[in-house]
């Protein structure tokens, strides 16, 4: 087990990276980075948080609703000034780490910021660096979707730089929902399995179960005042409805892109990738 070192000073963050780094990095990352070799230099520190996705699958609501609850001490989400979520895409807030990784700059970014660090990636399991999927130190959160719904974000995605590509060609996405859906239930206290049409249903049950998860419950005082719907209020769609958040598609828009066959085909392989693994989608 990798133990992170460090001897930081008493939480201060998250506060929004691109008020701290002065750089804004880009709200969408062109695939999957294959050199965990850029990450060598990473050392998680004591309460770091990591957010994991596939590719428009409610990455930019995880990252404002984790921002929110995190930040809250510093950042009450009621606050008469305007809060970083306001003023700021919750991508400027929450830096995509292979992006920084990337350009050379992972390391004197990342250092920049306070603790606890709140950072995202849309990375599979498998190439995290052991940095961090081996520390009991730093917490994972990940979020999927419905396969069918997932399937057509990830084309929406990929279509950015191949608008030619078709919706038939785009890649599976089991191996990644499969590698963090492991992950959570080997290690459940260092990752945490989320959906994004659960967190749909009860943002507030979710929203809280992430608060326990990072070591920041909401106290009885906190639940009494209203905050933890005051964050939900704050990271609403209606809130954030300029945000790419509202144009990643909604549960069940897979229908507008699949035929019945192709959906019931799509259902049958990814029932069969995940046989025996314990987790459904049904």
């Amino acid at each position: 087990m990798v133990m992170a070192t460090s001897n930081e000073p008493d939480a201060v963050g998250p506060v929004p990276f691109k008020d701290i780094a002065g750089a804004v990095p880009l709200t969408t990352v062109s695939g999957y980075p294959s050199d965990p070799k850029l990450w060598q230099s990473f050392t998680p520190r004591r309460g770091d948080v990591v957010l994991a996705s596939p590719p428009k699958c409610g990455t930019t609501w995880l990252k404002a609703l984790a921002f929110a609850t995190m930040a809250r001490g510093v950042y009450p989400p009621v606050d008469a000034e305007p809060h970083p979520l306001v003023r700021l895409n919750p991508h400027d807030c929450v830096p995509f780490m292979e992006m920084l990784f990337a350009a050379g700059q992972g390391r004197s970014k990342m250092d920049a910021l306070p603790s606890p660090r709140l950072m995202a990636t849309h990375m599979h399991h498998s190439i995290l660096p052991a940095s961090i999927k081996d520390n009991a130190d730093c917490k994972i959160i990940y979020i999927c979707r419905e396969p069918k719904d997932m399937v057509v974000s990830l084309w929406h995605f990929a279509r950015r730089t191949q608008p030619d590509l078709l919706f038939s060609d785009t890649g599976p996405i089991w191996d990644h929902v499969l590698g963090y859906w492991n992950a959570s239930k080997a290690s459940p206290e260092t990752v945490l399995f989320l959906r994004y049409d659960e967190m749909l249903r009860d943002p507030v049950g979710n929203v809280k179960k992430a608060a326990r998860f990072v070591g920041q419950p909401f106290s009885p005082a906190e639940e009494e005042a209203g905050v933890v719907m005051d964050v939900v209020r704050l990271c609403s769609f209606e809130t954030l409805r300029n945000l790419e958040i509202n144009r990643a598609g909604e549960v069940g828009d897979w229908a507008s892109y699949m035929t019945p066959d192709m959906a019931r085909r799509l259902d049958a392989v990814v029932d069969e990738k995940l046989r025996g693994s314990g987790l459904s989608f049904a």
